[in-house]
């Protein structure tokens, strides 16, 4: 039976959420705060780009989506480490032919919803916010521009309207509901790397770029005209932190002392540096998903700091299995949506916490030669055992394995590499068939 569907929220999570529920027959009405980003442009300045990979491509996939998609998207083979000197290494992120994908989030926005809105019976508002919902009812109450409020009655309410989500703030006001939202101590700014005078990309065009320095760090990630997405993140206070760089002054010296090599490719970086907000990164857990007839879905569910990649992963896959979930129960929708937030919460918890430490790796210990030959080690050890063993950083980026099952196995193979790392001389052993044995005897043992 047809239903009456309103999205709150026409970002990616939301315009996809939309294909699917439409392709299932279903009448769709998408309302978003801000204007329509194909008329008004995308407003950069705050902006992380995409890590397009194996879960959002199969999500996309599922409506029909990735090949359009892939003409904006270009593949990261591996990190591109920046150390200090200068120097650089690559480091692979997965097996031959494996990357990620760069894609620009306002491009992305900007085919999803217009994508979306070729699809039957899907209907976009725009410049309207949400101002209340009646759980009882099913009435949305939206307030446009012109302060006029207009109210919706729908049969089923979604909530994809992101980590500051109005729905899961009307859901705070509901019996048991749980939420715990964690702002980091560090922030981001966004910069810009231009393309050369050429048009071409001024540093490697295939990988996900990284200085790391300890307690802060920059990445670089590529654009389709040459440019690369510069973020710089760093603690808000204390040391090489936000607080010091309030000159322009400050501001050349901070980069030429820790991103010397990156400065010479950035003619704008003190007006993108003044010019940019300092954004601030925030986990959001909360639960239940569903009150009613309403339910949370992405963001609005289970925001995640950038640092794996994965918020937009999770978030198309969230919409892909609630349409297998959808098909499992024949579209008993209670049954369902309760179906959705039982299966779904372990995971969204599990990618906020290696998002977290994720972080840790990116900013401390990518840099490290102890830790690089640990990745080493991992990586070797997947490849003489393929069925039996994979890196925690493939389980989660290019693996069907859920989010929560990828952390446990990550945490049970990190004891096995700590116990390696600690083999004496295994900086010149790390290959032996010593080292090999010791990674049998716990695969025999553990899996």
């Amino acid at each position: 039976m047809q239903k009456n569907i309103t999205i709150v929220g026409a970002g990616l999570v939301g315009s996809m959420l939309a294909c699917y529920l439409s392709k299932r027959g279903h009448k769709v009405s998408v309302y978003e705060r801000r204007p329509d980003m194909r008329l008004a442009g995308y407003v950069g300045g705050r902006s992380i780009n995409l890590a397009l990979s194996h879960r959002g491509w199969k999500a996309l996939k599922g409506i029909g989506l990735e090949e359009i998609v892939s003409t904006i998207a270009i593949p990261m083979t591996g990190r591109m480490i920046h150390d200090l000197d200068g120097t650089t290494h690559h480091v692979p992120y997965g097996k031959e032919g494996q990357a990620i994908y760069s894609v620009s989030r306002g491009e992305l926005n900007r085919i999803m919803v217009e994508e979306a809105d070729k699809f039957k019976d899907v209907d976009f508002h725009f410049d309207q916010r949400c101002d209340s919902i009646n759980f009882n009812t099913n009435e949305v109450v939206f307030e446009g521009v012109d302060m006029q409020q207009r109210t919706v009655k729908a049969d089923i309410v979604f909530g994809a309207d992101g980590a500051y989500s109005e729905v899961r703030y009307e859901m705070q006001r509901t019996p048991n509901f749980n939420l715990s939202q964690q702002h980091e101590q560090y922030g981001y700014k966004e910069l810009q790397i231009p393309a050369t005078a050429d048009g071409k990309h001024a540093i490697e065009k295939h990988a996900l770029h990284i200085w790391p320095r300890g307690s802060f760090m920059m990445i670089a990630l590529p654009n389709l005209d040459g440019s690369f997405t510069v973020t710089l993140f760093a603690a808000f206070k204390g040391e090489n932190s936000f607080e010091h760089l309030n000159t322009a002054d400050e501001v050349k010296a901070y980069f030429n002392t820790h991103f010397a090599d990156a400065v010479r490719l950035m003619p704008d970086l003190v007006n993108d540096f003044f010019d940019n907000p300092t954004s601030s990164l925030v986990t959001v857990k909360c639960y239940p998903w569903k009150y009613k007839s309403t339910c949370l879905i992405g963001d609005a569910a289970h925001a995640i700091v950038p640092f794996y990649g994965q918020g937009m992963n999770a978030g198309f896959e969230d919409v892909k299995e609630l349409n297998e979930i959808l098909d499992a129960t024949n579209e008993s929708w209670d049954e369902a949506l309760d179906m959705f937030q039982q299966q779904r919460k372990p995971n969204g918890d599990a990618i906020a916490d290696l998002a977290l430490h994720n972080f840790v790796e990116m900013r401390d210990l990518s840099g490290r030669e102890d830790f690089q030959l640990r990745t080493k080690i991992e990586k070797k050890i997947a490849q003489h055992y393929p069925d039996k063993f994979n890196t925690h950083y493939s389980m989660v980026t290019f693996s069907d394995l859920s989010y929560n099952e990828a952390k446990q196995r990550g945490e049970k193979q990190g004891k096995l590499l700590d116990s390696i790392m600690a083999i004496e001389g295994i900086e010149t052993k790390w290959d032996s068939p010593e080292v090999m044995q010791v990674a049998a005897d716990w695969i025999a043992a553990n899996v």
